[in-house]
């Protein structure tokens, strides 16, 4: 049986920075941020930055969590783009996230059922918001969510169990996220500069991403060529010091791929100290230290469960603009490997980039995308 190749057919982004796609690629372009500085905010005993939704700019009719009305807005767009039934038997959902409803635990919040706190749950809810029959995919594997879930979506389709993904990758932030993270000193006081000689650690975001992918060619479309997942068990938070899963999972996406073909590589690009160290040794260890690499971190925050589907689109939105996208906060060099971190934006004629996560215990994914301009 042929191979079916696998296409993204729409896409949205909704984002401090924009409703759209386009807004948050414009956005970014000109170099804008959402990234605050806030003090006392949740009660928390320590300041944090990160880049919130607006909840007034959010409307969605029904009663929903927040977190809730952003997966159902953006898909709402991308499903609307697409042209598709929703309710169709033959249209998969694939919810990418981290911590879904978690603010649920908190028990003076009385406006939801307890069970709305589990990601299924959820999933099942937005689903239904739709119509759809089919029960929903919860891929929830730390940061690397979002690349995990557009590969999930990938093997459904290839092997003809449906005609339409239609992949979301959301979280938003709470008091639980954000004392979680400053409980492990990984949270920057200042804006977040990712690979640079002065990080201090990595900031958080909001966010909800979807795309629509199917199998159906078009004369000008985005191929999901390769996706790997690879753990490399170093330790419950610490990335491995040689980098060992992300380079083996860059490895397997090349394939027969040259690194003259890739325009640039997405890195994760948190800002920690560690992690970018180990994205340096991974680049270097698959050869593609000449090949450009950018964080898109600087300008959303870690958006966590949407950081992997909300980059891939804006790197794609790039390359269509022939554009590599600066990485903002970026100055010096700070890591052991002379990787070409990009800090203006830059011009390509490439068709082909690299999506690259890593996440808390050992987890790492890439995903090799190619622009195919077919005859």
């Amino acid at each position: 049986m042929e191979e079916k190749m696998v296409v993204k057919i729409s896409d949205n982004i909704v984002s401090p920075l924009g409703l759209t796609s386009e807004e948050n690629y414009s956005a970014v372009k000109a170099g804008q941020s959402r990234l605050s500085y806030y003090e006392g905010k949740w009660n928390l005993p320590e300041p944090f930055v990160a880049s919130l939704i607006d909840r007034d700019k959010i409307q969605v009719d029904g009663h929903y969590t927040f977190f809730e009305q952003i997966v159902i807005k953006s898909a709402s767009a991308a499903i609307a783009e697409a042209g598709i039934d929703p309710a169709s038997p033959r249209v998969i959902f694939v919810l990418s996230t981290t911590k879904g409803n978690v603010y649920l635990l908190d028990k003076r919040i009385t406006d939801f059922p307890e069970d709305r706190v589990l990601l299924g749950v959820t999933a099942d809810v937005v689903a239904r918001h739709f119509g759809n029959p089919n029960k929903p995919v919860v891929v929830s594997n730390a940061c690397i969510s979002g690349v995990c879930a557009q590969i999930v979506a990938m093997r459904l389709l290839e092997r003809g169990a449906y005609d339409y993904a239609v992949v979301v990758g959301a979280d938003m932030q709470s008091p639980f996220i954000v004392s979680g993270f400053q409980s492990f000193k990984a949270l920057s006081p200042e804006q977040c500069k990712p690979f640079d000689a002065s990080r201090r650690g990595l900031n958080l975001g909001e966010a909800a991403a979807t795309m629509v992918l199917g199998t159906k060619e078009t004369d000008d479309c985005w191929k999901l060529v390769r996706g790997a997942i690879r753990n490399d068990a170093n330790h419950i938070s610490g990335p491995s010091r040689v980098g060992e899963g992300s380079y083996r999972a860059l490895k397997y996406v090349l394939g027969d791929c040259s690194a003259d073909e890739i325009a640039f590589v997405n890195a994760h690009g948190t800002a920690t100290m560690y992690n970018d160290e180990m994205e340096s040794i991974a680049v270097e260890r698959a050869g593609l230290l000449e090949v450009p690499v950018n964080s898109l971190k600087g300008y959303f925050g870690h958006t966590m469960g949407a950081a992997g589907v909300l980059e891939s689109i804006l790197s794609m939105r790039a390359i269509d603009d022939n554009t590599i996208l600066p990485t903002r906060g970026f100055e010096n060099l700070g890591v052991t490997h002379n990787v070409k971190v990009s800090n203006t934006i830059g011009h390509t004629e490439k068709k082909s980039f690299i999506k690259l996560l890593s996440g808390f215990g050992g987890c790492n994914a890439a995903l090799l995308f190619r622009k195919e301009e077919l005859k």
